[in-house]
């Protein structure tokens, strides 16, 4: 009867190895994954052509000049940007003056969706899937903008964490800011939405920036920007000016005396 022999000759086998519990065993299935994603990511960002850099660009002198991908921009008082349904292609961000943002309805009437000023972006929607402008940028005073391709500001915010961190602060910010402002537009009346929106132009209570006088403005955009009429509104700034809240500087545009102004939101 044959027999089977056993071979004593030693194999190179891998040592067993248990896990002591199911915390461990969890633990070492998701760093299985966690490496096996990473590998699939890198292998994507080397197909994509997405170098992924160690060291960091300080974002003020990213933002500072032009280069690969953007370039500075000069504009005059009352030259655009973009305009609604122009393709949307680049990011701007703001180095000097005041940008106001405008939609037109299908009917014509125009809005004011804005008014930014320096260390703003406007034009990120082009991040997204959104093929058109859905806006205008019209410059009201003098302006130095920073055009960023939309391929340089997506590259950016991948390789780059302190400007990515930096870019999304602002978005967090300007989010909560549109809560407020409807939150200050359902239940503030007109006095308090158009005293609101002063402050906000004049900068009242930002952290490192200095107030300042407000660009010559018409009273029908202050009217589009707090939901009334420019009646109202007129009755409302000679009220201020003759409480001493805000005077005209004569060519130039408001001066708000902000601690004064202030006690209106209070009442």
């Amino acid at each position: 009867m044959a027999t089977c022999a056993i071979s004593a000759k030693a194999t190179n086998l891998i040592p067993f190895r248990p896990v002591r519990n199911e915390a461990d065993r969890n633990h070492s299935e998701r760093g299985t994954f966690q490496r096996a994603q990473s590998g699939h990511e890198q292998a994507f960002r080397n197909k994509a052509g997405i170098k992924t850099l160690k060291t960091s660009v300080d974002p003020e002198s990213f933002l500072a000049r032009g280069g690969a991908g953007k370039r500075v921009v000069y504009l005059k008082g009352k030259e655009s940007a973009f305009s609604q349904a122009d393709p949307a292609s680049a990011v701007f961000y703001i180095q000097k003056g005041k940008v106001r943002l405008t939609v037109v309805s299908k009917v014509g009437k125009e809005a004011t969706l804005g008014i930014l000023g320096e260390g703003d972006f406007f034009g990120e929607g082009c991040l997204t899937r959104r093929p058109l402008c859905r806006e205008s940028a019209t410059a009201m005073t003098d302006c130095e903008l920073l055009r960023i391709e939309k391929r340089e500001m997506m590259l950016a915010l991948q390789r780059e964490q302190t400007f990515s961190a930096l870019f999304v602060a602002y978005l967090l910010a300007r989010n909560v800011r549109y809560e407020e402002d409807l939150i200050d537009h359902l239940f503030n009346s007109s006095e308090k939405r158009l005293a609101r929106i002063l402050l906000l132009l004049a900068h009242y209570g930002e952290e490192n920036v200095p107030e300042t006088v407000i660009p010559k403005i018409s009273q029908e955009t202050l009217a589009e920007m707090i939901g009334t009429t420019r009646s109202r509104v007129s009755h409302f700034m000679n009220r201020f000016r003759k409480l001493g809240f805000l005077d005209y500087e004569e060519g130039s545009g408001i001066q708000v005396h902000s601690s004064r102004l202030s006690a209106v939101l209070d009442d």
